[in-house]
């Protein structure tokens, strides 16, 4: 996998389009190793999460250019490679699974990314409403061992119309009900690495799972 971070280090030292298309021969072996990875991991989540087994490492990798219409960072390229397992695919606000591969900050991630604001409240009343089956969701030892942080981008006061007395505030206030766990950047060198991801996408599927349900209620 030296492949793969060999090409992200020398693209965040040259980040430009010159460099970019000078060095498509490392990046077409590093993209190609990368999708390998993808197959095999859809592969290996369909036999916990059957939702993905049509899925396609196409449909899963996020595209390498960035959309840098918006952003102050001109710079043309990512510094990282991503896929995101999904039964809808890499654009879906569904529950997934996430695999991030850059220099210094590596790790898997789960869960739904920014999911729309009628969505996001459908998913904090079915919190409270069932409040017992998420929290033995999330504070299962392994899954905390695995996946202490639940959610990001929380909100300073209760979301409102959400009781402020509710036991457990914590489970509402994020905007983005992500899980994430970081990795050495050497992970992907030892034989049992594609075991070790396989136990950390299936430690998140209830996770995703119960998020995966309120879509198809949503839905």
């Amino acid at each position: 996998m030296q492949t793969i971070y060999t090409f992200l280090r020398q693209i965040a030292q040259h980040n430009d389009r010159d460099f970019f298309h000078a060095h498509q021969p490392e990046y077409k072996a590093a993209r190609k190793a990368f999708e390998d990875i993808t197959q095999e991991l859809i592969l290996r989540i369909s036999q916990f999460d059957s939702s993905v087994a049509y899925q396609s490492p196409k449909n899963c990798i996020f595209r390498f250019a960035r959309d840098i219409r918006f952003s102050n960072d001109k710079s043309p390229y990512k510094r990282h490679f991503g896929t995101f397992i999904c039964s809808h695919g890499r654009k879906s606000y569904r529950g997934g699974y996430y695999l991030h591969l850059e220099p210094g900050n590596t790790m898997v991630a789960g869960g739904s990314w920014c999911p729309p604001a009628p969505l996001l409240k459908h998913i904090r009343e079915t919190i409270v409403e069932d409040i017992d089956h998420f929290r033995d969701i999330v504070e299962e030892p392994r899954f905390k061992e695995l996946f202490p942080v639940v959610g990001e981008e929380p909100v300073k006061t209760m979301p409102k119309g959400f009781p402020k007395d509710f036991a457990y505030p914590e489970y509402l206030k994020p905007r983005l009900y992500t899980i994430y766990h970081p990795l050495p950047d050497d992970f992907l060198d030892h034989p049992v690495a594609m075991d070790q991801l396989e136990d950390l996408f299936r430690t998140m599927f209830p996770f995703n799972h119960f998020l995966n349900d309120i879509f198809n209620d949503y839905e």
